[in-house]
């Protein structure tokens, strides 16, 4: 290797004669390493969120849904016959969706009522796994059964074996006037998906039976569909557009909930912004570490020069310097950050109990623990930008130290 590489090294390592310098530099090396760690525990857990969220999302919200333009679709066997053509669609299953309201005495809520076949809506939606008392199975047809969602059933009051009225808009015509039609629905189950929109605005029943409420005979809302890779959901849903007639539409995940999706990544991205000032301050620190470390080495500098040293190979020894000096603070950072991140679902709980805490409170938050998914390429980012950062921070010393004029570094040693 070239003496500029071991002498850059021998200046991080030797003890220097003011002991201020190694203070400053252990200081940068420790705020390199805090802020590359908080970088990726909070990527880490923002991620982790993201995860958490898609997942309780696409327990009720199918990858790919299907659906007429009109509303209703006559011949959704036909589709879902298509649909299992493409090697990508795992499953499908037909709803029928519309509005209704349910009334229990003095109560009365609004809602969405999703008509399904339980035995295929288990296999495009993970309604089993969010159940908190009964089951899908219940809803057999003609028994005019319904599962209500958790926060729905506490504002109507309504428990397990309760009958409940849903009035659907469409009406009676009468000569006096336009009667709601009516229908008395037992509850058999209740299900908590941990989205307060879905638990406090859905009701499931029978496919069959919400065909005869909304007289649609033998027609339905749509086919919901199942993907092996969900994001690829939006190629799939235009892959299948192009074989289906003219009257249908697809729609994929991405669309219905954009909203969730693009505020988590908006600020995911904010956070990385803020914490890699963070990091910057730290290595900006180095500045200061090498100015002054370029002042107290200025004999050194003039001896190298009148041995033959170029300018460009002083720059390079005080970069090898401070590069050390940040290779080191992100080593540790990144050891640190993905320790933690890997193991946060046990350290929190830890501090929680150590300080009588609770950072998401059960009464408050459907989520109780901190998510965490550790993503390799964002510890990979984040090494890039810090030691991109560290680099820069070098060149305003190394610079200062190649400009030193040995005639008068020396004239007073």
């Amino acid at each position: 290797m070239r003496y500029e590489f071991w002498v850059g090294l021998r200046y991080t390592r030797a003890k220097r004669r003011n002991h201020f310098i190694s203070f400053i530099s252990l200081i940068s090396m420790f705020g390199i390493g805090l802020g590359v760690a908080a970088l990726i525990v909070v990527l880490s857990v923002m991620n982790g969120f993201q995860k958490e969220l898609r997942t309780r999302i696409l327990g009720v919200v199918s990858h790919v849904q299907i659906s007429g333009v009109g509303g209703e679709v006559a011949n959704w066997q036909q589709i879902a016959d298509i649909a299992a053509q493409n090697p990508h669609v795992l499953a499908a299953a037909p709803y029928v969706q519309a509005q209704g309201m349910l009334a229990l005495d003095q109560q009365v809520r609004g809602t969405m009522v999703r008509g399904i076949l339980p035995d295929v809506e288990d296999k495009v939606a993970d309604f089993a796994k969010h159940m908190k008392i009964g089951k899908l199975d219940d809803l057999a047809a003609g028994e005019f059964n319904i599962v209500l969602g958790m926060e729905l059933a506490r504002a109507l009051n309504v428990g397990i074996g309760d009958k409940v009225t849903l009035i659907a808009p469409q009406g009676l015509v009468t000569p006096a006037a336009v009667l709601p039609r009516l229908k008395q629905f037992k509850v058999t189950g209740l299900f908590e998906v941990g989205m307060f929109e879905f638990d406090s605005g859905l009701a499931l029943i029978n496919m069959q039976d919400a065909q005869r409420l909304y007289r649609m005979d033998d027609r339905v809302s749509g086919v919901r569909l199942k993907v092996d890779d969900l994001f690829a959901a939006p190629r799939i849903a235009r892959e299948l557009l192009s074989r289906l007639d003219a009257d249908v539409y697809a729609s994929d995940w991405t669309k219905s909930h954009a909203n969730f999706f693009r505020a988590v990544q908006i600020e995911k991205n904010m956070m990385f912004l803020i914490l890699l000032l963070i990091v910057a301050v730290a290595a900006f620190n180095i500045v200061s570490t090498l100015v002054m470390a370029v002042t107290d080495k200025q004999a050194d500098i003039a001896i190298l020069r009148t041995l033959g040293a170029s300018p460009g190979s002083i720059m390079q020894v005080f970069i090898v310097q401070g590069a050390m000096i940040g290779s080191i603070g992100l080593l540790v950072g990144i050891a640190g950050g993905v320790a933690l991140a890997l193991n946060i679902e046990t350290v929190v709980p830890f501090i929680e109990h150590l300080f009588g805490i609770q950072f998401l409170a059960k009464d408050v938050y459907y989520i109780t623990e901190l998510p965490s998914d550790l993503q390799l390429s964002d510890v990979a980012v984040i090494a890039i930008i810090s030691f991109a950062l560290t680099l820069v921070a070098t060149l305003y010393p190394s610079w200062r130290a190649s400009r030193v004029n040995p005639a008068e570094a020396l004239r007073y040693e």
